[in-house]
């Protein structure tokens, strides 16, 4: 069932179009995450589900109800669409106590004095704050005042919550907690989720689904998992991944053992399925580039030049024939060395992007032809 629903949304400042015309579809009790540079459209997308910006022009549903068209003259205000909303800033009274800010929205609703009572309580207990509750914003730490912003949400009870960028202001190690913290609420409440950030470990970590967005469209939409491995075009490859993918300009050719790829002084094999010529863009994930002390069956040379341990993992810089290459190695491998060393691919792991940078695929249904407006296609 779709719990929001966006149908040729648009909006304009003066004679800046931000969002040309989106369409979009959140299940109910989804986690559904926007994700993009700045400026992409992600905060206005979400502000205009809020009621806090108005769409120049389209139509947008919640729960079945319609609270804008611009076809009917339509605008529901953002008190009266029964929404949760968590602020990049936290947005709590600085001259309210913590008990106040969680329940000043059930207060004011005249809800029966022992009801506003038990959801405080409860929503204390979830994000760990009892004891709390007389204090002041300006006495917590920024991990506990977004803490008290997420009460507020617990005690609303919304069926719709909308988080812009909540944890860009901490720290982290608090980041970590926070985003568990977040998805424990999600689950808890059963309510449907829209979550805005540029990290896409958050994304990743996060989400059922994922939105990314660019100069206002849909450059691709699905799971966490159909967008690190199959990303629909080059933008999307770039900018999802850490370290980020590999990208190396080549050319498919043809020879006696059937197509291969040709770039940065490799040959791979790339098997049947590929029906197009001349240039193209390979790339590859870092953790899919296999670092070798010695030479092995299609290997090249290359020149180590940095090695990072972050811990469980390496991050290894590389000169290929000339060209950077990141690879990650599964262990702490401070003394990786600085000399030479070999490197292979495997050819089951590399993508093949077209001259308008799109994901060539070698089997299955086609990749989408361009940027989407339209989030279902």
């Amino acid at each position: 069932m779709t719990e929001i629903q966006l149908r040729s949304v648009t909006k304009t400042y003066g004679k800046h179009l931000a969002i040309p015309g989106l369409d979009l579809d959140v299940a109910k009790g989804s986690f559904v995450t926007l994700l993009g540079p700045s400026g992409c459209g992600k905060t206005t997308t979400l502000r205009i589900i809020a009621g806090l910006e108005q769409a120049s022009t389209g139509s947008l549903s919640l729960g079945g109800r319609r609270v804008y068209s611009s076809a009917e003259g339509v605008f529901i205000s953002p008190e009266k669409r029964g929404l949760g909303f968590i602020f990049q800033s936290y947005a709590l009274w600085p001259h309210m106590k913590v008990a106040r800010n969680i329940t000043l929205a059930l207060t004011e609703a005249r809800m029966p004095a022992a009801e506003v009572r038990n959801r405080l309580e409860d929503a204390l207990d979830k994000v760990q704050l009892r004891g709390l509750e007389d204090r002041y914003p300006s006495e917590l730490s920024g991990g506990q005042q977004q803490r008290v912003a997420v009460a507020r949400l617990i005690a609303a009870r919304n069926a719709i919550l909308l988080m812009d960028e909540p944890l860009s202001n901490l720290d982290a190690k608090l980041r970590t907690e926070m985003r568990k913290e977040l998805k424990r609420l999600h689950a808890h409440l059963g309510a449907t989720t829209i979550y805005v950030t540029h990290d896409q470990v958050e994304a990743l970590t996060m989400s059922d689904v994922i939105v990314v967005m660019k100069d206002g469209v849909i450059a691709q939409q699905g799971t966490p998992h159909e967008l690190y491995h199959e990303p629909a075009n080059l933008f999307v490859a770039e900018f999802i991944g850490d370290p980020k993918i590999n990208i190396l300009a080549g050319h498919i050719a043809d020879d006696a053992q059937g197509r291969r790829a040709v770039f940065a002084g490799f040959s791979v094999p790339l098997g049947e399925g590929h029906d197009i010529e001349g240039p193209v863009t390979f790339a590859i994930r870092p953790e899919h580039v296999e670092v070798h002390a010695k030479a092995v069956p299609g290997s090249v040379p290359a020149a180590v030049d940095i090695v990072q341990p972050t811990g469980a993992q390496t991050i290894v810089s590389l000169t290929v024939m000339g060209h950077p290459i990141t690879a990650l190695i599964p262990k702490f491998a401070r003394d990786f060395g600085q000399g030479e060393v070999h490197v292979a691919f495997n050819p089951e792991h590399i993508l093949v992007f077209d001259r308008e940078q799109r994901l060539c695929r070698r089997s299955g249904p086609a990749a989408p032809r361009d940027l989407r407006h339209a989030a279902g296609g």
